[in-house]
């Protein structure tokens, strides 16, 4: 049995892993799991993961959760260039300052304004309030400064003048509010050209291609969504939201 990762595209964690092993020419095969139908909750994949999230990796009978995990694992075992995750051990500790910091700010607040300015009213058919979504999009502007201040710098990548995970990481997880239809490169041209770099670095074609679907989430509907999973994940969605806003007016 060779090497199986288990992904969504719709996830911005598995497009990073599909990325990265397609960029490399590493090989595997592809197991879809469809999270609008629940396919992450059934007993076949908590066999592969028992946490039933992607992405997931299976090579042979050795079972590997959470995307940094698996994108070093990938590296070391395919031996992938060393700009990846550099042997260097201040600039492999670049990368791991960012892979560290980037869970709660970049993803964290990229993914709140895709819940907020579409993921929800998709669920519930009707916008959050507008004082939500500017909330949320200040949230994601403060830490979008903070990436170009402390990361990016004057640099053409995280760790200097090649591409590492964390670019790969940080422009994925970048798309999720672009695909809400926040524009955030813009007014931001250091941010843009590094966009750039990064996706001629992987291929922008491949780039593209792990976007397609994922850039026309505006299109879906509630109703493609498995019907036992739809309150679930509005109720967890709105309350994970009304928290978060709560602390903010405190």
């Amino acid at each position: 049995m060779g090497l199986e990762l288990y992904l969504d595209l719709l996830s911005q964690p598995c497009r990073a892993v599909y990325i990265f092993a397609r960029c490399n020419s590493i090989p595997f095969e592809f197991k879809r799991v469809e999270l609008m139908k629940g396919e992450h909750r059934t007993e076949e994949f908590r066999k592969v993961n028992v946490l039933m999230k992607v992405p997931a990796l299976r090579d042979g009978s050795f079972t590997l959760a959470e995307s940094v995990a698996i994108l070093m694992y990938l590296t070391r075992k395919f031996k992938t260039p060393d700009h990846w995750y550099p042997s260097d051990l201040q600039k492999q500790a670049r990368v791991d300052e960012y892979l560290s910091w980037q869970q709660a700010h970049i993803r964290g607040k990229g993914s709140k304004l895709f819940v907020t300015k579409m993921l929800i009213p998709i669920l519930t058919g009707q916008p959050l309030p507008p004082e939500k979504v500017e909330g949320a999009t200040e949230e994601l502007n403060v830490v979008l400064s903070q990436f170009e201040e402390k990361f990016l710098q004057d640099k053409p990548f995280i760790v200097g003048n090649d591409i590492s995970l964390a670019d790969l990481v940080a422009l994925v997880e970048l798309m999720q509010p672009v695909a809400a239809g926040y524009n955030l490169f813009e007014e931001r041209p250091k941010l843009a050209e590094w966009r750039r770099r990064v996706e001629e670095a992987v291929g922008k074609q491949l780039f593209q291609e792990a976007h397609e679907e994922i850039l026309n989430a505006k299109n879906v509907s509630a109703d493609k969504i498995a019907p036992e999973l739809r309150e679930h994940f509005k109720q967890q969605l709105l309350k994970k939201l009304h928290s978060s806003y709560r602390k903010l007016h405190l």
